[in-house]
């Protein structure tokens, strides 16, 4: 049998150590490597910057106050915050307004040696190399307070990579940083630039949208909650994962201890603090949202980039309480429409809204801004005197078509253009008791496509000769195309022009009862003129736009033309008063109970595809219009304005006057003058004239009649003039 050789003896490592050559030839080896190490780190460290690849700190001295970029924030009539317009939304906070406690989580969780190192922490990165190794994997990173305030500050420049270079790249901005700043300036930046998460950067937009309250108003607990959210936003987000976030908390509340900010029993007490988020609406953009972007277009043009970057104030004239009162009203309009409300139970034949969205928006389908296959509506409500837009209503759901109906559609107004023919009658001296031909024309008119029109009333009937003031408020197609006729279209169409109607407006018998198309708000502030008695106010949506600092960049001043003298004026609103007391809008507005003095006019196409109603108070105008985005797809028949749009009109208008005093009747001016006069023929009443047909009636001086009535007399012959 071989025999086993003996063990070799190697010496020791001690024994190496000893022994001078060894001993050189390591230490040498080390110096190198070391020297090899430091160098790259050297090298790395003045290169990564080279050709000005890292950004300068230069623009954040230069910007001031300016370096974080802020959403605009558009205010209602009574400051309360309605919309944010901006990429990131974001209020900026000076750091004594932050509390102690919000200040000391976010530096226990992120950089517990903030106030000591200057930019790179060398002890966490040693702790966080460690980890990693050990890991086998990047499971610790060690970002400082400044090297964060780098990355989110200057994205572009920085990738966002988990990559050595991004590294060295913050390292270097955030040791110029230091250099240049001080510690609570930095702070003070990082807690106003950090993303929290549902699209708030900083402390104060992200307490406003998990709490409802200024970072001002923060609790421990609260403070804790935000600070848990840096390292990762969407997975501790309070909202969507309560229990994580909560977790998450309670492991910040446990840091704030271990560095002295809070003591054993506090710990104890926040972290039992149940999670009590808001209930309030924070998504500002379910909140008038046509009205906030057909603002947020007039002021792109204005101001560009400054709109979403530079935290203006926008102070608008949105009633907040009204434009509820406005969603609610429509809403429940079109709702009993789609219903069979007004069809005897049935929905003629087409797709209801809350269909729509339960299967084609359900399957991904999005209109954009194009149009829509259901039922629409669109509502603007003015302050009569300003001009101011109180509610707006562009449609019936921006999410799925931003086209919006009250500014950008142009619809055929039907019977809510005819007060512009009687107003150019008024003004040319006509008498609101003159007798007017309710009958078919004599003769087919050629149209503008050389056709033939032969018009008539909606219920295929005629009333003969009847007065003016009838012809308005039942509305009468053939009285009013043949009054119209007799001014001249050219005269109509310069009154529509008085009153701020821009669309085009051919000379044709047509346009006398509407048939060609109007912008809604145009037509809706057309009415002031009658509510305020003579002038027209433009439509406003802001007062004005302020800075940071609150200066004032831009203000709207009242726009107002005079239209009519108030004479006049009050003949036509007297007339337009009687639509609702007596009236085609009768039924939906006196009847239902809305015996406020008002005035209006409903309006329905002949081929039923657009219906309206516009009506005022001496204070308020607002007007509806409802029907398809298809022009041709009609609503159904006798679908008028007094039916089927009327009712919601009275109904944001008690809503609206139950939170606000009675409006005050119109003043009629002392140079009128009353006679009763035989309403069959327009002559003054004598005690043989009918009583049914006597009717004491208001008159301009010198349009009133002056003979007596020659019909009714006690030998049945001619009447002799007084």
């Amino acid at each position: 049998m071989a025999s086993i050789p003996a063990p070799v003896s190697l010496p020791s490592p001690a024994a190496w150590w000893h022994d001078p050559k060894i001993r050189a030839r390591l230490i040498a080896v080390a110096a190198l490597a070391v020297a090899y190490l430091v160098g790259l780190a050297y090298g790395s460290w003045t290169r990564v910057c080279a050709g000005e690849h890292c950004p300068s700190i230069s623009r954040l001295l230069s910007a001031g106050d300016n370096v974080q970029m802020q959403t605009s924030k558009l205010f209602a009539a009574d400051g309360r915050l309605i919309s944010e317009l901006g990429l990131e939304r974001r209020t900026v906070l000076p750091l004594s307004a932050i509390p102690v406690a919000l200040r000391q989580a976010f530096i226990a969780t992120e950089d517990k040696r903030f106030y000591s190192h200057h930019g790179i922490d060398y002890r966490r990165i040693l702790g966080a190399l460690k980890a990693n190794l050990l890991s086998f994997g990047y499971s610790q990173g060690f970002s400082t307070i400044s090297m964060q305030l780098a990355r989110n500050i200057f994205p572009d420049e920085i990738s966002r990579q988990k990559q050595l270079t991004r590294k060295l790249k913050e390292a270097r901005v955030a040791v110029e940083i230091e250099r240049n700043f001080p510690k609570d300036t930095i702070l003070q930046l990082y807690l106003n630039q950090i993303d929290l998460g549902a699209g708030a950067h900083g402390v104060e937009a992200a307490a406003q949208i998990y709490f409802g309250k200024s970072a001002r108003q923060l609790n421990v607990a609260e403070a804790a909650t935000l600070a848990a959210l840096p390292k990762a936003p969407a997975f501790y987000n309070p909202r969507t994962h309560p229990e994580r976030a909560v977790r998450r908390r309670n492991v910040v509340l446990s840091l704030m201890r271990d560095q002295g900010f809070l003591t054993e029993d506090e710990v104890e007490l926040w972290k039992a603090y149940p999670l009590v988020l808001t209930t309030h609406r924070t998504n500002y953009g379910d909140v008038a949202p046509y009205f906030v972007e057909w603002l947020r277009v007039q002021l792109d043009a204005r101001f560009g980039r400054d709109l979403y970057e530079s935290g203006l104030r926008i102070y608008t004239t949105l009633d907040l309480d009204m434009q509820e009162a406005a969603e609610r009203a429509l809403q429940s309009q079109l709702d009993a429409i789609e219903a069979g409300a007004y069809s005897n139970g049935k929905f003629p034949g087409r797709t209801t809204y809350r269909e729509y969205i339960e299967s084609s928006k359900a399957a991904g389908e999005d209109h954009g801004s194009g149009f829509t296959p259901y039922l629409q509506g669109a509502l603007v409500a003015l302050e009569a005197n300003t001009g101011y837009i109180r509610a707006m209503i562009g449609g019936r759901d921006f999410d799925d078509s931003k086209y919006n109906r009250a500014t950008q559609a142009i619809r055929q107004p039907g019977s809510t253009f005819k007060p512009f023919v009687y107003s150019a009658a008024v003004r040319a001296g006509h008498p609101v008791t003159e007798i007017l031909d309710d009958s078919p024309l004599s003769t087919p008119v050629v149209q503008l496509d050389s056709s033939l029109w032969q018009p008539k009333d909606d219920d295929d009937t005629t009333l003969g000769m009847i007065p003016m003031r009838e012809g308005l408020y039942l509305s009468r197609n053939l009285a009013t195309i043949k009054l119209g006729m007799a001014l001249g279209e050219q005269t109509v169409i310069g009154e529509a022009r008085r009153y701020g109607i821009t669309t085009t407006l051919p000379p044709f018998p047509a346009i006398h009862i509407g048939a060609q198309g109007v912008k809604p708000i145009e037509m809706i502030a057309a009415y002031t003129a009658f509510a305020t008695l003579g002038t027209r106010a433009e439509p406003i949506g802001i007062l004005r736009v302020e800075d940071r600092q609150g200066n004032i960049l831009w203000k709207t001043d009242t726009r107002r033309e005079d239209v009519m003298d108030r004479e006049h004026t009050w003949l036509m609103v007297d007339m337009m008063k009687d639509v609702i007391r007596r009236g085609t809008a009768f039924t939906a507005v006196w009847k239902a109970g809305f015996t406020y003095p008002a005035a209006g006019k409903t309006g329905t196409t002949d081929d039923y595809t657009d219906a309206w109603f516009i009506g005022y108070t001496p204070e308020l105008v607002a007007g509806i219009w409802v029907g398809y985005d298809i022009q041709q797809r009609i609503l159904e028949h006798n679908a008028g304005g007094g039916r089927i749009v009327a009712p919601a009109w009275t109904a944001f208008m008690r809503d609206v006057y139950d939170r606000r005093p009675a409006p005050p009747d119109w003043e009629r001016p002392d140079s009128l003058i009353t006679r009763e006069v035989d309403w069959s023929n327009g002559y003054l009443a004598t005690p043989f004239c009918p009583q049914d047909v006597r009717h004491w009636d208001w008159f301009y001086p010198g349009t009133e009649p002056t003979q007596s009535c020659p019909v009714h007399t006690p030998f049945g012959g001619i009447g002799v003039s007084p």
